[in-house]
């Protein structure tokens, strides 16, 4: 193993060495993070009442800091406004130029400061205190200016930057972004923010369709344009009762159902070629003899992610859709996945 790493170093340019060494210390600076709250029982108290401020906060969380701070904070709002909980963000040196009006009594602020002492940030810090708003601070240490004036105060721990100059923020940025991830993450969990929850403040992009209820998107419905025919049935029998209507699209399967209305097989453009090129009389042949028996399928409780996960994993073309009983109610077409860029081709 040790021969295998140093012919894997020695393979490094001097350049991806150097990558390797600033990524390396952005990942220590999250670790220290971790020892500290592991280690420390005053620590751990520390993050349990900022979770509680946060939790009981029934206003905005506002996100505060100067430089790659306060970009910090714009992405931590963003997430948090995304899990639940209403969040904006509020540029230091702009609060004392009438910004403060939109930090009201109900809000929980969190101010950022790596080194504690950022003059904007501790003087926003003062000024909140004096009118009684809760605080939360990051910066390097406990006893920084910053952290004095909070109610509570989340330290990130004295680290070296992963500038060779130790001057761009970088590893410390990369904290406070993990510190404010954990926050919002720990409130959602407290909350029971769950997928539908999320779906609901993130109905866009590709997070919000996989988050889509799959029957919101089935275009072949039992009883509209999909017939469900019995396996007893001769496949000429079959092909002919699932005949669609002039102008409707044909489905790519036919779904097979006993003598109960439950699922039994399915029966695929593919499953019809294959028996026309090996079976002298195909379309006498019992159709649940010559289809797919107990094919994969969704209930009707499913995600469209969940689809997106069976084509992927299995390469199937059509899902059967079905009702708690098992009954068939619809059919999921990879074209309808492929549409949507769920799945690619």
């Amino acid at each position: 193993m040790q021969s295998q790493d140093t012919h894997t170093k020695s393979a490094l340019t001097e350049e991806h060495q150097f990558i390797s060494e600033a990524l390396r210390a952005e990942m220590k600076a999250i670790e220290a993070v971790i020892l500290r709250l592991e280690s420390s029982p005053e620590q751990a108290m520390r993050w349990s009442a900022a979770i509680d401020l946060l939790e009981a906060c029934e206003g905005h969380a506002v996100f505060s800091g100067m430089g790659k701070s306060g970009l910090i904070g714009a992405k931590l709002s963003a997430t948090f406004s995304s899990i639940g909980q209403p969040s904006h963000v509020v540029h230091p040196a702009e609060a004392v130029h009438g910004d403060l009006g939109s930090i009201r009594r109900d809000d929980v602020v969190i101010l950022m400061s790596y080194s504690g002492t950022t003059e904007e940030v501790v003087n926003l810090a003062a000024i909140l205190r004096t009118d009684a708003i809760p605080c939360i601070g990051i910066s390097k240490e406990d006893d920084t200016p910053l952290a004095k004036l909070c109610d509570v105060h989340l330290s990130i721990g004295s680290l070296s930057e992963a500038c060779p100059l130790n001057l761009a923020p970088t590893a410390s940025t990369t904290a406070t972004l993990a510190i404010g991830d954990a926050l919002g993450l720990a409130i959602s969990r407290r909350r029971n923010f769950t997928a539908d929850d999320f779906h609901k403040h993130h109905p866009g992009g590709m997070l919000g369709i996989g988050l889509r209820s799959i029957t919101e998107i089935v275009r072949y419905k039992i009883g509209l344009n999909l017939t469900a025919v019995n396996e007893n049935s001769t496949v000429c029998a079959a092909l002919e009762l699932a005949r669609p209507e002039e102008g409707q699209r044909r489905a790519g399967a036919l779904l097979l159902i006993n003598d109960d209305g439950k699922l039994t097989g399915i029966f695929t453009d593919g499953d019809l070629r294959r028996l026309v090129i090996d079976d002298n009389a195909p379309m006498d042949r019992r159709i649940g003899d010559v289809a797919s028996p107990n094919p994969r399928r969704l209930h009707a409780t499913a995600l469209v992610r969940d689809a997106q996960q069976l084509v992927t994993e299995y390469r199937v073309d059509e899902i059967p859709l079905v009702d708690e009983e098992n009954r068939p109610i619809g059919l999921i077409d990879v074209q309808d996945l492929i549409a949507m860029k769920v799945v690619s081709e």
